[in-house]
């Protein structure tokens, strides 16, 4: 006996609509791990808050210095040019963290007299979506 084969669709459509399911429960099941995933207040990998704390101490220094005495030969007076370079590297610092995803940000920068030495202090606070972090900044320039 032989038999025939009908030319039937049933089957087609069938396989399609188990495709189109799991396709669905796939998609929803991503969305749930990725919304899951949302809650976790801290990762302990990102560490983007202390790196760029560790440069702005190293770098404030050696800024200040350089910024300072390019301001002090082309004329201005030594705490003119120390409060310039100061508002200038804070800015840089700003837009440096910006870069990096991390908000870096100077506050209560201060320049005082002592002779020819000036002290400039600042506040520095830096911060992104998992941390924050307040450092005290300070540079002794002498123009002596």
């Amino acid at each position: 006996m032989r038999r025939t084969l009908v030319k039937d669709e049933t089957g087609q459509m069938l396989l399609m609509t188990g495709l189109i399911l799991m396709f669905a429960l796939l998609t929803m099941s991503l969305n749930t791990v990725k919304t899951a995933s949302l809650g976790e207040p801290y990762d302990a990998q990102k560490d983007a808050v202390l790196d760029a704390g560790d440069e702005t101490l190293s770098v404030w220094q050696p800024l200040l210095e350089n910024r300072t005495a390019a301001l002090y030969t082309a004329g201005s007076n030594e705490t003119t040019s120390a409060e310039a370079a100061a508002q200038s590297v804070a800015d840089d610092l700003m837009r440096h963290g910006e870069a990096r995803g991390v908000e870096i940000i100077l506050s209560n920068i201060t320049v005082t007299e002592n002779g020819s030495i000036r002290v400039i202090t600042a506040s520095a606070g830096i911060a992104d979506s998992h941390a924050r972090l307040q450092v005290s900044l300070e540079a002794i320039i002498d123009f002596s």
